[in-house]
């Protein structure tokens, strides 16, 4: 048994103590500062309000004020808070992690900075003192795993990742349960550019279901699952150019945390429901404003993060903007509410084209 504290009381943090909590561990549920409602009513009712689904009685749930009695004689911290949180994560962790215990982060993302763009383990990593930098483990999981699925128990397939592959092995054997499927790889950079970078293209895909509508139904009843699917190649695609140009592997891309993500992400949700607006026509600041205020899109969240970072480094030839049309593309919507137009005789050039 294990002494395991999740920072992050949202879906995806909550989800995981299912199987953790079904193999025995002490599992230590923390809220961050937005989520007291969340840790409130699972006090009260065991059900997680969001995910509506019931969270074991094991589990015991602690506000983020008590991280310092919640954190003590972990042996795994896992962090689960949005992106944009990783910062607020990093402080609030910085003081209290214990030496020797690793992170694994359910945290998804990439951010720009001026001269290039950082996986978020390696953000959070930056709020330690200096002296345990170099010491903490990172670890991460990917693939396709929706929260609510993994709540009840649905057969999920997923990878943990990270540098040691000892301490991937024994965290392999922590998470696996007879419907927690998990292999183990030590492509870091390679799983965690896929896992985000899935987003942006999922929000591509949804495009199609806003152009279908715009365009009005065919005589024969057609939709349009040809266009759909090459918008998600074409993400695979890219994906495969982002990864070895951050110093991954392109085995990532082809398995869970690449192809199998980006197929479950693709399938709807809030990137779907977005791009749908988008592919009306309406502006994203628009869509954003008056359709989805309160919903974090993460495909477009993602655009915003890495979006300026992409375009300098492509002026400056760092990046082939080539190989990246539809990134460059759902950037330039929205970050610059740009009209939904699809470079499609760009799609598959560039270094790794079809034709060459």
């Amino acid at each position: 048994m294990a002494n395991i504290v999740i920072l992050g009381a949202g879906m995806m943090g909550t989800a995981f103590s299912t199987p953790l909590a079904d193999n025995g561990h002490l599992v230590r549920l923390v809220g961050t500062h937005l989520d007291g409602d969340i840790i409130e009513e699972i006090h009260e009712t065991r059900v997680h309000p969001r995910l509506r689904a019931h969270v074991h009685e094991s589990v015991m749930p602690f506000t983020y004020d008590r991280l310092d009695e919640a954190i003590v004689d972990a042996d795994l911290v896992v962090v689960g808070v949005n992106s944009l949180g990783i910062h607020w994560a990093g402080e609030i962790l910085a003081p209290l992690l214990p030496e020797n215990v690793p992170l694994l982060f359910l945290t998804k993302g990439l951010a720009g900075r001026e001269d290039g763009i950082d996986l978020l383990p390696w953000l959070l990593r930056d709020h330690l003192p200096a002296e345990r930098r170099s010491r903490v483990a990172l670890t991460a999981v990917g693939g396709p795993s929706i929260a609510g699925e993994l709540a009840v128990r649905r057969h999920t397939c997923v990878v943990v990742t990270g540098e040691d592959a000892r301490l991937l092995a024994r965290l392999g054997q922590l998470l696996r349960t007879p419907y927690y499927h998990v292999w183990t790889s030590t492509d870091m950079i390679g799983v965690e550019t896929c896992v985000a970078m899935k987003n942006v293209y999922a929000l591509a895909v949804g495009l199609v279901s806003g152009l279908l509508e715009k365009d009005g139904q065919a005589e024969n009843d057609a939709v349009m699952w040809n266009q759909a699917a090459a918008l998600f190649a074409q993400g695979l695609w890219e994906t495969a150019y982002m990864v070895e140009h951050m110093g991954g592997e392109r085995r990532s891309v082809y398995t869970l945390p690449g192809a199998g993500d980006m197929y479950v992400t693709s399938m709807g949700g809030r990137n779907g429901r977005m791009g749908r607006y988008l592919g009306l026509g309406i502006p994203f600041s628009e869509a954003k404003r008056t359709y989805m205020a309160e919903d974090t899109i993460e495909g477009a969240q993602l655009a915003q993060s890495i979006g300026p970072a992409v375009e300098r480094l492509a002026a400056a030839g760092k990046l082939d903007a080539t190989a990246i049309p539809l990134l460059m593309t759902m950037i330039r919507i929205v970050c610059h509410d740009a009209p939904v137009e699809i470079p499609w005789d760009g799609f598959f050039t560039g270094p790794m084209a079809l034709n060459s």
